[in-house]
């Protein structure tokens, strides 16, 4: 059992989750700012104000990852803090863009590999308050193509890039169930706007013609001198039949990972939605134009994996209802048998479950022609983690378990499956803002201490990694 040796390994953070400096230097509001401010909305009642502060600790952070041996680090861009106003005519904010410039330069320096993730869902809210954000596929689209050339062409020294991350959060966590910026929903009692039946795969779509975008002008303008890579990040659970001896509930399991993964995968590697979605969905599903095609078939030099949990699944019968996302099924932590699929975590839909990586990994790299694959986020909470002393959290047994779980299972999809997989970013190099969670939910390695000053304490788990990757890592 080992990985390649020139696997990149290292952590992932982003930048509303750990930066702060809201209203610092010239950056304008994101989406999430304003989310934040909605009584309710965050668990904690808290927001992204302040977070790490890392926006000014950059050589802190720096330091952190050179001590844990990291190889890469994947973070992202405020899109406004770069172009406060996020518009293809508005003004380029250069203390904004200068401060992710050095960054790199710096990380480069210490000999650590960036990875770039442009868009992790914190549009500028000036976009949505002017033309409804992702809802407008010509003007976001437009936005997003200029943003990102805005910072292609500012660090050419970055060789990994991200367009967006996880859109599928985007899509139905913002415009069908709510719980996430901006908040449409179809639920009255909780926002005065949104269809949760059509909005979220109107934003997907634009998603994907965006995206599309921003790799015809990377492949065109930068990579023919640049050189590089540039793909999407997905995320997407394993699954299990919740009886496997029931044959719908087999087929549920495919249909569970193309609802949320192959929506936006099979656009990438085929150039069309999944059939099971079209099935369920008919006319809501936004259809592409053949130019529409042409820009998102065959965008991806790699594939981009968010990972963490697994459920059993367990097909429905009858007409599902038209806010349904899932494809007429349940997810479940209990198998029909009674089996556990795992272990309980401070995030309600959390449990872990290796082998279920390894089954996923096996999954896409069949259905999508064995590409290049970086896990670009794997990580856990721990319960409870919150309200344990300092002592106590830094001693984090159940998160080192969990990696040292989920690394071996990665390792034998590449070993022994064949699973072209090249680098793994742990989420998450430190605590930080867990979006609706607040930051009662911690899944860093590093413990940061809110109430001191965002002290940072690297946990069990921050040291356990470098040799955990050395172990299996083989030597040239």
């Amino acid at each position: 059992m080992s990985l390649p040796s020139d696997f990149l390994w290292g952590f992932a953070t982003a930048a509303y989750q750990i930066e702060g400096s809201a209203d610092v230097d010239g950056r304008g509001p994101s989406i999430w700012d304003t989310f934040c401010a909605i009584p309710g909305k965050i668990a904690d009642g808290s927001s992204g104000a302040v977070a790490c502060d890392s926006y000014k600790r950059t050589k802190e952070d720096i330091d952190l990852l050179k001590s844990l041996g990291a190889k890469a680090y994947r973070f992202s861009i405020s899109w406004s803090r770069v172009i406060p106003l996020g518009g293809r005519n508005d003004p380029v904010n250069q203390k904004g863009l200068d401060h992710y410039v050095k960054f790199v330069d710096d990380l480069l320096e210490a000999g650590i590999t960036p990875f770039i993730t442009l868009f992790h869902w914190d549009l500028p809210d000036a976009l949505d308050k002017r033309y409804g954000g992702f809802l407008n596929k010509d003007e976001f689209t437009a936005d997003f193509e200029n943003y990102a050339r805005v910072l292609f062409k500012a660090i050419p020294k970055c060789k990994h890039w991200i367009t967006f991350n996880e859109p599928w959060c985007t899509s139905i966590l913002g415009y069908n169930s709510g719980y996430f910026a901006p908040g449409h929903t179809s639920d009255r009692s909780r926002s005065a706007v949104g269809d949760s039946a059509r909005e979220c795969w109107i934003v997907g779509h634009n998603i994907l013609i965006a995206h599309g975008k921003a790799v015809k002008v990377y492949r065109e303008e930068f990579k023919p001198v640049n050189g590089g890579e540039i793909g999407i990040t997905l995320n997407g659970d394993a699954v299990l039949p919740w009886d496997p001896e029931d044959p719908a509930d087999v087929e549920a399991c495919d249909r569970k990972i193309e609802f949320a993964i192959s929506w936006f995968a099979d656009p990438i590697y085929f150039g069309k939605y999944p059939d099971s979605m079209l099935k369920q969905l008919g006319d809501r599903l936004p259809t592409f134009t053949p130019e529409e095609v042409a820009l998102v078939k065959g965008s991806n030099d790699f594939y981009g994996m968010n990972h963490y949990t697994a459920n059993y699944i367990k097909h429905k019968t009858g007409t599902p209802p038209d806010d349904d996302f899932l494809g007429n099924l349940e997810t479940l932590f209990y198998s029909k048998s009674g089996e556990c699929i795992g272990p309980e975590t401070q995030s309600f839909w959390l449990r872990p479950h290796a082998q279920g990586f390894r089954d996923l990994l096996n999954w896409l790299s069949k259905r999508y022609g064995h590409p290049k694959i970086y896990v670009t986020e794997n990580g856990t909470s721990l319960k409870g983690e919150n309200d344990m002393s300092l002592e106590q959290i830094v001693e984090d047994d159940f998160r080192v378990k969990y990696f040292n779980d989920y690394v071996h299972a990665m390792a034998k999809a590449y070993s022994e499956d064949g699973v072209n997989v090249r680098g793994y970013l742990a989420w998450s190099l430190m605590d930080n803002f867990e979006w609706a969670e607040g930051y009662e939910t911690r899944f860093g390695v590093t413990y940061v201490d809110y109430e001191n000053d965002q002290k940072r304490y690297p946990k069990k788990s921050a040291k356990a990694m470098k040799p955990l990757f050395e172990s299996l890592i083989k030597k040239e």
